[in-house]
């Protein structure tokens, strides 16, 4: 998705002009980045946090030559999921190749993956 993506959805959903829509999603970016640059955190309750952090310099090693450099330091932005988001995004996700409980619910005779049978 992207900024372009989220101006359209809130002129669909919102019902702005899509002018108003730009501007209110630029508003907020600019008020999570200024709020970022300050060093303070943004807490979107349900959604997460975006936390400024600071990283030391470090060795590193320029992968092209194999020659060690040295990593400059740096703030960084790290967000972290709510518990709320990382329910939503689990519930009822199954890795490839697993079957889930819909499934099962479906065809009770489907294969689990135990090969003891065979044995």
């Amino acid at each position: 998705m992207t900024k372009a993506d989220i101006i359209e959805n809130v002129y669909e959903r919102v019902g702005f002009s899509k002018k108003d829509s730009a501007e209110l999603v630029e508003m907020c970016f600019d008020t999570v980045k200024e709020t970022l640059e300050r060093g303070d955190k943004v807490k979107i309750v349900g959604f997460g946090i975006f936390q400024p952090r600071y990283k030391r310099s470090r060795p590193g090693r320029n992968p092209q030559s194999g020659e060690p450099i040295e990593i400059t330091a740096r703030r960084v932005v790290v967000f972290v999921p709510s518990t709320g988001l990382k329910a939503d995004l689990n519930d009822g996700f199954v890795p490839e190749g697993e079957i889930s409980a819909e499934d099962l619910d479906d065809n009770p005779d489907a294969d689990l993956g135990d090969d003891d049978d065979d044995e």
